[in-house]
């Protein structure tokens, strides 16, 4: 019988490559071997999460290509560009380019097709020449004598000093086929003959702010929550694995909110508001200043009906004020009045058998102005709020459903007899199963329209499910002891529907996140595997205090028939697993 054991989680969550790892006992020396837990969730950065530091973290993507090297994919008009130069961080990387020709429009230009809300950003240093203008879909020109921006037709456009002559410049641009560097002379003034500056390190991204730099080469690179990496979301403080169906949010610019209102009443917008920093850490949200009665909403495309959520972000600029709003969908829709303070919320509102159409955040009463900060809109079908999707489109932005498959194998599995434990936060319609590599032998803990269950299968017969009664949508902590003629299931110290029916399970080798519908949705705190049957004593326990000393204790204790040195390597290995989780 093997001796090895699998611990997911438990507040002590790695990544490795955009796997999650678990751990085991792996050899006789009792140390642990990692095992890789593949995760898959689709091709784009819509993913988001809330990291250990309490704020919204994305995936970031610099679509220019060469970023830091503009003797290649760039066109040159009428300049030259040498490299080698001293940068902004210390190193030779920054490049002078010089005018060679002609007497306006020196510049340099990157093609591409982009649409949507963009970022466009590069350091730069006055050389002969103290300005600059760039253009996405318009001209913004940055004075680098004295750090100020000069004539600006962007969304919005921001200069930082870096030190040392150097400046970050950015404008916000929508939908455009070219970024553009150009020499200026002066505010709105590009007819000169000579001169030169001193730029490094391009970029352009989704969104409404410039993020920390990406290096490209031929290809575009990501940084941030990667496509397909595990989400570990700190919602609350403590790490869980999200696990999430495939949502779209169809609220269109979810954080460029001066465009994204099709009627507004009695408000005033100022996009990207220095006020405050923004759930993302970002000085990206929308300061809303209302007067008496007044309204905000998006008139999404469709007629659908279905159950709709809507939900942002929102916070007081005045907490002493009274801050109260609702939320609306679908019309005439409206939630109960909801309270704003001087700390971020994400605030939510679910409406059933209602449109998608006409969504907003409104305040119907003119007892007091309200004026809040806002971040973050999203509207999506389905009857609760899933994580942020971000939204920088015209259109909607879909995230693919969370896919997490066990790389493990047979020597962590007992056939005979185990013991599987999760904690989670919430479960909805999932499934936490250990099963072999056509799925025909499975043991599998399950939620089903809120209700925990527990199935065995054997040879792709369901030989056990049964049901609990009680909700998953919750807290919980549940074991699974699974053993033929006495099979049953603990949550939070009570044992639950003891089966005696007989079965035989072969090949258990694989470790299963899934779903039997588009609606799972999950936290998962933790993960265990015991590979024998903990006593009724140990499962309560379990389920009551999480893996405690004295639960391991016991368990050691109770490991009496193993083979010559099993014992031995258990203990080591459950040792190291206190150190690491308790």
């Amino acid at each position: 019988m093997s001796n090895a054991s699998l611990e997911l989680g438990g507040d002590n969550w790695a990544a490795k490559d955009g796997n999650l790892l678990g751990y085991a006992v792996g050899d006789s020396s009792g140390k642990y071997v990692p095992r890789e837990f593949t995760f898959t969730r689709g091709s784009n950065l819509a993913a988001t999460r809330v990291a250990a530091n309490g704020l919204i973290e994305k995936g970031r993507e610099n679509l220019l290509l060469q970023s830091n090297n503009f003797g290649t994919t760039w066109t040159r008009s009428n300049v030259g560009v040498t490299s080698g130069q001293s940068g902004y961080d210390d190193s030779s990387d920054a490049w002078l380019l010089d005018i060679s020709g002609g007497a306006s429009s020196q510049r340099i230009e990157q093609s591409m097709s982009f649409g949507g809300i963009q970022t466009f950003s590069v350091y730069a240093k006055a050389g002969t020449l103290n300005w600059i203008r760039m253009r996405g879909s318009s001209n913004t020109y940055f004075d680098l004598a004295n750090g100020v921006i000069g004539a600006d037709g962007h969304i919005d456009s921001k200069i930082e000093s870096i030190g040392n002559g150097w400046y970050r410049c950015s404008v916000v641009t929508e939908t455009s086929t070219l970024a553009r560097i150009y020499l200026a002379t002066d505010n709105g003034n590009v007819t000169q003959s000579s001169g030169n500056i001193y730029i490094q390190d391009a970029q352009l991204e989704q969104g409404l702010v410039a993020t920390d730099y990406i290096e490209t080469g031929a290809t575009t690179v990501q940084a941030g929550l990667l496509e397909d990496e595990p989400r570990i979301d700190y919602t609350g403080g403590t790490g869980s694995l999200l696990l999430e169906p495939s949502r779209t949010n169809v609220w269109e610019y979810s954080e460029y909110l001066d465009y994204s209102f099709d009627s507004v009443s009695s408000v005033t917008t100022t996009q990207n508001t220095t006020e405050t920093l923004s759930p993302e850490g970002l000085y990206n949200a929308t300061k809303l200043e209302g007067v008496g009665s007044w309204s905000l909403r998006d008139f999404i495309g469709g007629t659908g009906t279905g159950t709709w959520t809507i939900s942002c972000y929102v916070k007081a600029v005045n907490a002493s004020s009274n801050n109260t709003f609702r939320l609306s969908v679908g019309g005439n829709n409206y939630s109960s009045n909801l309270t704003a303070t001087s700390e971020w919320q994400r605030f939510e509102f679910t409406f059933t058998n209602g449109s998608q159409s006409a969504c907003g955040i409104l305040r119907d009463s003119s007892a007091n102005d309200a004026d809040l900060y806002i971040y973050g809109v999203q509207v999506e079908e389905g009857s609760y709020p899933t994580s942020y999707i971000p939204n920088h489109s015209g259109g909607s932005v879909t995230r693919a459903a969370d896919d997490c498959d066990g790389a493990v194998n047979a020597s962590n599995f007992n056939d005979t007899e185990g013991v599987l434990y999760i904690e989670l936060s919430y479960l909805q319609d999932g499934r936490l199963a250990i099963k072999n590599s056509d799925s025909s032998d499975q043991v599998v803990i399950g939620v089903s329209s809120g209700n925990i269950f527990y199935r065995a299968r054997e040879n792709n017969t369901n030989i056990i499910t049964e049901f609990t009664g009680v909700s998953g949508i919750s807290n919980r902590k549940i074991a699974l002891r699974y053993r033929s003629g006495d099979t049953s299931i603990f949550i939070d110290g009570v044992e639950y529907n003891v089966n005696t029916s007989n079965y035989t399970l072969s090949s258990l080798n694989q470790f299963l996140f899934f779903s039997e519908g588009n609606t799972t949705y999950g936290n998962v705190k933790q993960v265990l595997y015991f590979p024998t049957a903990l006593s009724d004593a140990q499962c309560s326990a379990l389920t009551v205090e999480g893996l405690k000393e004295e639960i391991l204790t016991s368990y050691i204790a109770a490991v009496d028939t193993l083979e010559d040195g099993a014992e031995a390597r258990l203990d080591t290995y459950l040792q190291n697993l206190e150190e690491l989780i308790v």
